[in-house]
């Protein structure tokens, strides 16, 4: 990485704030929004989403975490103008979902595959894909669309859920859910710098194992030696839950991120759930062993 490089993070969200530690430790400078700015990392500068026009004239690169609404992207409402001022950027890294691929019944999809969503927060979404990409167009710079499949890592998982005893098993096999470990995210933003010639690229930062939602939460309970929650079938688990849950059983598809890999140059650290709860729960142990606490990552 060069020192010279700027990076600028509209929402230091979980994923996002990742992605801004790994790069700022391999050297970068980092500046990122937040609704109240924490200062967790000593050389993140957190400020307010209201104070970023100035850290634009120098940055280099810019990663958009934020989601959109009724109106619009925030980020793209509030400094678009800034943004194409910006002398020296040179990269716009959005993250955004695979939800923008919609219902295909359990068919695969891949990076080619025309975006179809119907989830109103999906087609928000894909609009707010394509407001980024056009300014990078228009500005001659290169613009990766991130789409993320489910998202866990430490202090988000299915340990935590069966910690609290709120974890569900629900038994549904040809519902198979795309998962990408945050570790791989971060990692995944910076071989897309590494490696982008300039244009508009999209990528699937999922892992390599779609699987059943009640498969993960019994690896994480065998994981650490408790009983599994009772398996409730879908039908059943249906009733109760809500307008967002359903949306998410609603959909059917496998995503595939085999493209995505190919152009990164790097296989996933985490190619399946199994390797990734492995890894928290070993970081977990690691932790409790040597007293530290790395609320860094959460």
């Amino acid at each position: 990485m060069i020192m010279s490089r700027k990076l600028v993070v509209f929402g230091l969200g979980y994923s996002a704030y990742a992605t801004a530690q790994h790069l700022s430790d391999a050297g970068w400078t980092v500046f990122g929004t937040r609704r109240i700015p924490e200062h967790r990392h000593a050389s993140i500068h957190e400020i307010a989403f209201d104070d970023a026009e100035s850290c634009l004239k120098d940055a280099t690169h810019l990663l958009v975490s934020v989601p959109p609404g009724a109106d619009g992207d925030p980020a793209l409402g509030a400094y678009a103008d800034a943004i194409r001022r910006a002398p020296t950027l040179k990269w716009i890294g959005y993250f955004s979902t695979t939800g923008v691929y919609g219902d295909h019944q359990g068919a695969r999809v891949d990076e080619t595959t025309p975006p179809a969503p119907t989830q109103p927060r999906s087609i928000l979404r894909l609009e707010a894909e394509r407001a980024w990409a056009s300014l990078a167009a228009k500005r001659r710079i290169a613009c990766d669309v991130i789409r993320l499949g489910g998202i866990y890592g430490p202090g988000r998982s299915a340990f935590d859920t069966l910690r609290t005893g709120t974890a569900r098993a629900i038994v549904a096999p040809d519902h198979r859910f795309s998962r990408i470990h945050v570790t791989d995210i971060a990692q995944g933003v910076a071989a897309a710098i590494a490696t982008s010639d300039g244009g508009a690229r999209i990528f699937n930062f999922v892992d390599d194992t779609p699987a059943p939602q009640s498969d993960v939460i019994f690896e994480a309970a065998r994981l650490l030696d408790i009983e599994a929650p009772k398996p409730v079938p879908l039908a059943q688990a249906w009733a109760d839950m809500s307008p967002m849950a359903r949306s998410f059983w609603s959909e059917r598809r496998i995503v595939d991120s085999r493209g995505t890999s190919s152009i990164l140059g790097r296989p996933w650290c985490y190619p399946s759930y199994r390797e990734g709860l492995r890894a928290i729960l070993d970081e977990e142990t690691a932790g409790r062993q040597d007293g530290s606490v790395r609320t860094d990552r959460l």
